[in-house]
């Protein structure tokens, strides 16, 4: 316990020192002067200048009164909608005005904003020139000729210049409009030229001295410099409060040495500036709460960065105590645990520091809340997967793994009564079935074969016949029209079981099971304690097709990987094949529940809560078969989806802290188990239909575009899913690395299945008991089988390009958002390749077979070719097995610890 304290400390205090090596502090001139001019709105919070609450005059006075130390003048936008208040405080400060009149489209509130513009010159001395319209030919809203006969009646009227403001490209490309001023009102504005804010107040003096060139002897003044504190990038050009201030700071002393007459954009931040993209609210010196954003002398320095730091590295140590909870944890371990705690921890800081750094509206609020809470599980499901990386690469192999037949008293064979469920089977399959049962390397055993709700005598009259020749081991029972599905059937197989049988077997009706399975199990029940035993399943059709390779390789990863780990805990999951019940704990747990169509597990967790004990070997004792089509491994997928979602609803009080029967690991088992299957797959799908809907605002709104807060987290999630896979596929599952390519695409295609399953299990309680089409005796369909993953994978694609080739902004979080939906598209398209193959030679071995002979004929000095497609043809040829872990030499099976 010292030593993972230790760890935990350590690590803590890397992650301090690295918030203190990466603090940033930046450089630039001092400013000791006054600003020669800053723009002023006087709108409060996000109140819109024509739909929101008026200013009201103390509002401004408090406003002035912060602004009025730093500058000489400001310069206003409107002379309506409360603007007009500004001139008089103004003149309480003694600062100078420069009145906008504001000009669109709105013919009576131009002549409006004019009268009132005219009044202010005329009743205020403070006011210093009159600016008629802002960027009004920029954004369309009049000719240039049409300006420049407004212009002109103004200066008829005006005691004081006229000009309008414009980008200084226009003042370049009409020397009319520059004749008709009393003095050039240039907006210069690196951030939207794009340019890096290194090289923003160069390129600014180049484009102030190009108009002095062009307009000689011309008043020029910078009407609007600026540059933004938060937002998103502008091809090269990057928003943020260090680069605001040291442009700004650069930018004026270096007016002042030119002798440059400017104005600054902006005195206060604007949130209601949603129409200027992400920027657009973010240009004040000052924030929405009158805060100054950086100091005018000195370093360059987030004033909150101590703050987030210690947020952070307190985040980072209270994610790490579970930890410590952690039984038998070794130093690696403890370290990778702690790391991926802290990494957490600093992604919880960067969101507390993005809230506040930033303004929302509502709808943006909702969508930064909604994305947070979605990404939640994804990064505890990370975690989780993290965890268990670190318990098996890291870890103590496993104690309670069944490797060898445990020892057990002399004689102890207790009666095995052997159940097989069967409904509407192949006979043959059944058949083989019932051999290996006779087969059996045990003295006292009876078989229960139950047959319902199949009316068709050609399929259970060769199994009665059967039966009959085996013996009166073997019990035939036939029922119509009975309820409750598997579940039902294995209830009327114990109703006509052996009164002396004292452990069920159950098994699927195509399994073929290894003689010694009763011989090496049945001992572990000579402790009382033991109410289950669990061997993996597996199966014996794997080299039917690349399809069926893939699939059989998916399935090893849960019995080699999850149930090996959550066996250390006694929490394993039962699957109603190859298991051994004790008959009195099957009894006193109430039989084979009927009200779910998961029966196995739901049994499985029933004995658990009573307080059974659960053992599980992953040495293989049975093979059965897989589906026979890609449409039967999904309607099996979805009906565990389902069917584990049931048993979240019927046992989620279980798994409560203070509640009696499991133990607090098994309730942590249970619990990430159901989070990590149902929950990944179900948000992932959900976060990828809502990224799906979000394209359009962002492609073609260009607002709310997912900060990289939000997407990051996806990118890091499947990363880690994809380490997650390959590690512990390496280090428990014998698989070459193209089946672990066919596992990882099999598992993947069902995420659109698994999700859809939760989404049926929300809305309604029961769906029919889906059989699984297994033996051959299922064709692949007319329809696609992955037609609703196809049309998502292409909504997704298509969204991705769509997002590319509209982001001629060059938004770095756009690019990223567009990588975002190509890496969720993986799984639908992995369903679609499935599906795709199915029934096409490149589906079957003989082609590949075939296609290396070929190659082989016509190059064969390129072995390595041939090699390639041979390590394809080993996926058919090798059953996956697991790879014991190491055990203690004197253990061969631990009772519960």
């Amino acid at each position: 316990m010292r030593t993972v304290v230790a760890v935990l400390a350590l690590v803590a205090c890397v992650h301090a020192g690295l918030w203190a090596l990466l603090r940033t502090r930046e450089t630039a001139p001092n400013f000791n002067g006054q600003l020669a001019s800053v723009s002023y709105s006087p709108f409060a919070d996000s109140s819109h200048p024509d739909t929101g609450a008026r200013p009201t005059a103390e509002q401004i006075r408090a406003d002035l009164k912060a602004i009025a130390p730093y500058t000489r003048a400001i310069r206003t936008y409107s002379a309506t909608g409360g603007a007009e208040l500004v001139p008089p405080i103004a003149a309480e400060f003694g600062l100078k005005v420069t009145v906008g009149a504001w000009i669109d489209k709105d013919k009576d509130r131009n002549e409006r904003e004019i009268r009132s513009a005219l009044d202010l010159a005329r009743h205020n001395s403070n006011v210093n020139a009159i600016v008629v319209g802002n960027e009004t030919t920029l954004r369309a809203e009049m000719s240039v000729d049409d300006l420049i006969k407004l212009i002109q009646q103004v200066k008829r009227q005006s005691p004081v210049p006229v000009t309008t403001g414009e980008i200084w490209t226009v003042w370049i490309d009409h020397p009319e409009l520059a004749s008709a001023v009393d003095f050039i009102a240039a907006h210069i504005l690196p951030y939207w030229e794009g340019f890096d804010a290194s090289h923003a107040v160069d390129h600014t003096i180049e484009f102030y001295d190009k108009l002095r060139q062009m307009h000689p002897g011309k008043r020029i003044v910078i009407a609007e410099f600026g540059w933004p504190s938060a937002g998103y990038n502008f091809h090269q050009a990057e928003p943020g409060r260090f680069e605001q201030a040291m442009v700004i700071r650069d930018f004026v002393n270096r007016a002042q040495a030119y002798g440059i007459d400017y104005n600054i954009v902006e005195a206060i931040d604007q949130p209601w500036k949603t129409m200027e993209g992400g920027v657009g609210p973010y240009w004040g010196l000052f924030d929405a709460s009158r805060q100054a954003k950086f100091p005018w002398t000195g370093p360059i320095t987030d004033p909150d960065y101590v703050k987030q730091a210690g947020l952070a590295v307190l985040l980072g140590v209270l994610l790490s105590l579970p930890i410590l909870a952690l039984s038998g944890v070794t130093v690696t371990q403890a370290a990778l645990l702690a790391v991926s705690a802290n990494i957490v921890g600093a992604w919880f800081t960067a969101i507390v520091a993005f809230w506040k750094g930033h303004y929302f509206v509502s709808g943006a609020a909702f969508a930064l809340g909604l994305g947070i809470i979605l990404l939640i599980p994804l990064v505890a499901i990370a975690m989780a997967r993290l965890e268990e990386i670190a318990a098996i690469a890291f870890g103590r192999n496993p104690r309670r793994l069944v490797i060898s037949p445990p020892l057990a008293p002399e004689g102890y064979a207790p009666k095995v009564s052997i159940h097989v469920p069967a409904c509407c089977e192949s006979p043959e399959m059944l058949v083989a079935t019932l051999d290996a049962v006779a087969k059996l390397d045990y003295p006292n055993f009876e078989c229960v074969i139950v047959i319902n709700n199949t009316p068709d005598p050609a399929l259970w009259q060769p199994v009665e016949a059967h039966c009959l020749a085996l013996g009166e081991r073997f019990k035939f029972v036939r029922v119509d029209k009975l309820s409750g599905y598997k579940a039902g059937a294995l209830r009327l197989a114990l109703e006509h079981t052996a009164p002396d049988a004292e452990i069920i077997g159950s098994i699927d009706a195509d399994y073929v099971v290894s003689p010694d399975w009763l011989k090496d199990l049945v001992p572990l029940f000579s402790d009382p304690r033991v109410g289950l035993v669990q061997s993996p399943q597996d199966h014996r059709d794997g080299d039917l097709s690349l399809m069926h390779a893939a699939m059989n390789a998916e399935y090893a990863g849960f019995f080699d990987i999850g149930m090996v780990q959550r066996n250390e805990v006694n929490a394993i999951i039962m699957h109603g094949t190859m298991c051994l019940i004790r008959r009195a704990a099957l009894e006193a747990v109430g039989n084979w529940p009927t009200d779910t169509i998961v029966e196995d597990s739901d049994l499985g967790l029933h004995l658990l809560e009573s307080g059974w004990t659960a053992h599980y070997t992953n040495r293989r004792y049975g093979h059965g078969l897989l589906p026979d089509t890609f449409e039967a491994y999904k309607k099996q997928r979805q009906r565990w989806a389902f069917g584990g979602f049931q048993l979240v609803q019927k046992h989620w009080r279980h798994l409560l802290p203070g509640a009696t029967g499991l133990s607090r690991d098994q309730k942590r088992e249970y619990a990430i188990g159901w989070l990590n299957w149902l929950g990944a797959e179900t948000v992932g799908v959900v976060v990828a239909l809502l990224n799906i809907i979000w394209v359009p605002v962002v492609a073609f709104a260009n607002i709310a575009v997912p900060d990289r807060i939000l997407t990051i987290p996806i990118i890091a999630a499947s990363a880690v899913a994809v380490l997650h896979f390959i590690s512990l596929y390496r280090l428990r599952v014998r698989a070459t690395p193209l089946q672990m390519v066919g596992a990882v695409c099999a598992a993947m295609s069902v995420q659109w299945t698994v999700a859809r399953a939760v989404s049926m299990g929300i809305v309604q309680e029961h769906i029919p008991f889906l059989r699984t089409a297994k033996g051959g005796v299922a064709c692949k369909g007319p329809d696609f089988a992955a037609f609703w993953e196809a049309i998502i994978a292409g909504l997704l694609l298509a969204g991705s390009a769509t997002l590319v080739i509209t982001n001629y902004k060059q938004v770095r979080e756009i690019d990223i958002f567009a990588f975002v939906l190509v890496v969720q598209s993986v799984p639908f398209l992995s369903a679609v390749t499935l599906a795709l193959i199915e029934g096409t030679r490149f589906n079957s071995f003989a082609f590949w077979r075939g296609l290396e002979a070929r190659i082989g004929e016509l190059l064969p000095q390129r072995r390595a070719i041939g090699q390639v497609i041979a390590n394809t043809q080993v996926i058919a040829n090798q059953v996956i097995a697991a790879e014991p872990p190491k055990v203690p030499a004197d253990n061969r099976v631990e009772a519960v610890q």
